[in-house]
Parts: C-alpha cells; sequence; structure tokens
C-alpha cells in the first residue's frame, strides 16, 4: 500500500514553492479510513517562514473533517530517505500512533525506509495529557 502515497507525494513535490531553498518535498497521508491527503512545502520571502509538506498535507486532512494518520510518506528531490522535520514530527504525533509507518522515500526508487512514529519521535507530547 505504500506505493499509492510515494507516487501521491512525489507528484504533490513537483507543485511546491521553494524558490528560496530549492529543497522541494511532497508528502502524502493515508487516514486509518482510507483517505489520501497530499501536500507540498511552500516558501515565503522571510525564509524560513513557510510550511512544511507534511503539513500541508495534514491541513488538507483536517479540513476535510480529521481523523487519525495511519500512514505517511515523505520525498525530497534531492535528499534520499528525507526525514520529517521536528516540528512535523510532533504534528504527525498529533493525528497519528507510536504504531503509524513513516515511509521515508526516494524519488526515483519509491520507498526505501519505514520507520514508526514512535521510533522517530520517542518523546513525543502526548495528546491526551492536554485537558
Amino acid at each position: 500500500m505504500s506505493e499509492d502515497l510515494f507516487l501521491k507525494a512525489r507528484s504533490a513535490m513537483k507543485k511546491c514553492h521553494a524558490p528560496y531553498s530549492n529543497f522541494p518535498v511532497g508528502a502524502a497521508l493515508r487516514t486509518e479510513d482510507g483517505r489520501i491527503y497530499a501536500g507540498c512545502n511552500i516558501e515565503v520571502v522571510s525564509f524560513p517562514e513557510g510550511w512544511c509538506a507534511e503539513t500541508t498535507a495534514i491541513a488538507h486532512m483536517v479540513m476535510d473533517g480529521g481523523g487519525k494518520i495511519a500512514e505517511i510518506a515523505v520525498v525530497a528531490e534531492r535528499l534520499r530517505a528525507c526525514s520529517p522535520c521536528g516540528g512535523c514530527r510532533q504534528r504527525i504525533a498529533e493525528f497519528a500512533s507510536a504504531e503509524t509507518r513513516v515511509f521515508l522515500c526516494d524519488a526515483v526508487e519509491g520507498v526505501v525506509e519505514t520507520i514508526l512514529m514512535g521510533e522517530l519521535l520517542p518523546k513525543a507530547f502526548p495528546t491526551d495529557a492536554v485537558s
């Protein structure tokens, strides 16, 4: 099932707006109920402001009613097995579980590594602790 997420992430990456870093990134996630959302990174002139591909995909999910992330793929044009940044790790954790699969991709080869969210961010802020 990871192949379709990779293809959606790669397609999203091609739509990015990264004129300052020249570092295109795409992400695609699947919710537990099977919906798929994709996003790309979008930079603005007041660099490093802007937002990451994972953030864009999560925003699409939230705007469509939310859900839990079952798996997510991330791909960068110029970095094999690009991992989500620290901020995105916490954003993903907000809508995922420790067992959520994170697919790190190569723009040509596809998925090259699969890691669980609990391994990627072992000390995430617990969402059930905030009231």
